[in-house]
C-alpha cells in the first residue's frame, strides 16, 4: 500500500515477526510471562501509535522494539523490588510448562504459538532464581549480552550506560551465576550427553514421586542431599512455608506432612521450565508446580515449589488451589 509521499509503508509483519523474540527476552528479564506479555504489548502500542513517517524512519524495527522492551523491563524490575518487599513469604519466578501443555493466560485457552517461550538453560528455575538476585541493571545487561549475545555498544545504547559500565554489569552478573550453579544446572549444551543427563534427572524425579506417594520418609531422605533446601511460594493466598526449609531430613518430614494433610493429591511427572519436575493436582486443578535441581551426586539439592494460584494459570484450565 502506498503513502501520501509516495513511499511504501513497511510490511505489516516486519514488526509483528519480532514478537516471539521479545517475549523470550522479557520473560528472562522479568520471570513472569504475564509481565513479559505486558511489556511487549506496551512496546507494540508505542510502535503503532507513532506517526507513519516516524515508523518508516526506523531502519531496524526489531532493534527499536528490543530497546523499548528492555527499558520497560528495567523500569518494571525497579518497581518489582518494592512490591516484593511486601510479598508474603518467598517469591519465585512463574514456572513454565512444556509447549504442548501451555495454556494461555487466565482464560485457560490455547496460547498463541508466538507467545510461547523457548525452554532452554536460560529459563531453568535455578537460572531464573539467580537472575532474581541481580540488580535490575545487572539483569537486563546480563540477559542481553550473555543470553542473547548483543554486543556491548548496542547494550549501552539500550540502557543508557557506557560500554565499559555494561561490561562490568555483565561481569558481576556472571559471577553470581557461576557462584550459584551446581549439579544439574551444568547439563551439557547438547547431544547424547545432555540427553543422558536429562534422563538421569527424570529417573530421580520418578523415584522421588513414588517415595512421596508411598509416604516413605526413608526413601525421601535417601534421594535428598543432606544440605538440600526447599523454597515454597504461596503468595499469602494458600498455605506454604514462609521461609526456606533446610536439610534433607526436614524436607522429607515436611513433604510427608503435606501428603497427610492433602488426601487425594495426585503427583504427575511434568517438564517444568525445560527440566523434569513434578506437578501436584487435586480435584483436577493444579495446586503445586515443583522444579528440582540435582547435585553432582544425583541427589536433589534444591526444590522450588510454586503454590501461588496466580502463577499457575498456564497449568490448569480451572479449579481452585488445594
Amino acid at each position: 500500500m502506498g503513502t501520501e509521499d509516495g513511499r511504501s509503508e513497511r510490511p505489516a509483519d516486519e514488526a509483528v515477526g519480532e514478537r516471539r523474540h521479545l517475549i523470550n527476552l522479557a520473560y528472562r528479564m522479568l520471570g513472569s510471562p504475564a509481565e513479559a506479555e505486558d511489556a511487549v504489548q506496551e512496546a507494540y502500542t508505542r510502535w503503532y501509535t507513532m506517526a507513519p513517517a516516524r515508523r518508516r524512519a526506523v531502519e531496524a524495527p526489531g532493534a527499536w522494539l528490543t530497546t523499548v522492551v528492555s527499558r520497560i523491563c528495567l523500569d518494571v524490575l525497579g518497581s518489582a523490588r518494592v512490591r516484593r518487599e511486601r510479598y508474603v513469604g518467598e517469591w519465585l519466578p512463574e514456572p513454565l510448562p512444556d509447549a504442548a501443555e501451555w495454556l494461555g493466560g487466565t482464560g485457560g485457552g490455547p496460547a498463541d504459538p508466538a507467545d510461547r517461550i523457548t525452554l532452554d538453560e536460560s529459563v531453568s528455575m535455578a537460572f531464573l532464581v539467580v537472575l532474581e538476585s541481580m540488580t535490575p541493571a545487572e539483569r537486563v545487561v546480563f540477559v542481553l549480552h550473555d543470553v542473547f549475545r548483543y554486543p556491548f555498544p548496542e547494550i549501552a545504547a539500550i540502557v543508557g550506560r557506557t560500554p565499559a559500565a555494561c561490561r562490568q554489569l555483565a561481569s558481576s552478573g556472571r559471577r553470581r551465576v557461576d557462584g550459584a550453579r551446581v549439579g544439574a544446572d551444568r547439563l551439557p549444551a547438547a547431544g547424547r550427553d545432555r540427553q543422558a543427563a536429562a534422563a538421569e534427572q527424570a529417573e530421580v524425579v520418578r523415584r522421588f514421586r513414588r517415595a512421596w506417594e508411598a509416604v516413605d520418609i526413608e526413601a525421601l531422605v535417601g534421594l535428598l542431599d543432606p544440605a538440600a533446601t526447599m523454597v515454597a511460594d504461596g503468595g499469602g493466598l494458600v498455605g506454604a512455608a514462609t521461609r526456606p526449609v533446610e536439610g534433607g531430613a526436614r524436607i522429607a518430614r515436611y513433604l510427608v506432612l503435606m501428603a497427610e494433610k492433602a488426601p487425594g493429591l495426585v503427583l504427575l511427572e511434568r517438564t517444568v521450565n525445560g527440566r523434569p519436575g513434578l506437578v501436584a493436582q487435586r480435584d483436577g486443578a493444579t495446586a503445586t508446580v515443583a522444579a528440582l535441581d540435582l547435585s553432582g551426586e544425583g541427589r536433589i539439592i534444591r526444590i522450588w515449589a510454586v503454590r501461588n494460584p496466580e502463577k499457575l494459570t498456564r497449568w490448569t484450565a480451572g479449579g481452585g488451589p488445594a
